[in-house]
């Protein structure tokens, strides 16, 4: 027997606009979407697909009546697709995202930024042709 990584639920004061930002950033869609949540993904979910194999995770963001107050214990990274790492993170920078200093370091790979309601991610190295040695 086996489980699946189907969701990842976010807490946030306003799921509109993070379902918004979130959308922007990796080019999903809404999915799903209540008076208190909204679910994000690439691909519509179905139970075949889910039970066959590991599919893509999707987003759902559910309203709670607080905001964020502490570092985030999880996070997600990113990895930019088609540009350079530097590039993304002005994109973002325009989206609505800032920057953060969670104790990182100057020689660090990676950028450090938190996404409209302060929830921290990492823009890790580009993936784009020309750019990633690996």
């Amino acid at each position: 027997m086996t489980s699946r990584f189907t969701e990842l639920s976010i807490d946030c004061y306003n799921p509109e606009r993070l379902a918004a930002f979130w959308c922007e950033v990796f080019g999903f869609t809404v999915l799903d979407r209540d008076e208190d949540t909204i679910e994000i993904g690439s691909w519509e979910p179905n139970v075949e697909d889910v039970r066959a194999r590991q599919m893509p995770v999707t987003l759902v963001f559910a309203r709670v009546p607080e905001g964020k107050t502490v570092k985030n214990r999880l996070h997600l990274d990113v990895s930019p697709i088609d540009t350079s790492t530097k590039d993304e993170v002005q994109r973002l920078i325009a989206l609505g995202a800032g920057r953060v200093d969670v104790g990182q370091g100057p020689d660090r790979g990676w950028e450090v930024l938190a996404d409209p309601e302060g929830n921290e991610f990492c823009v890790l190295r580009s993936l784009a042709p020309g750019e990633f040695e690996g």
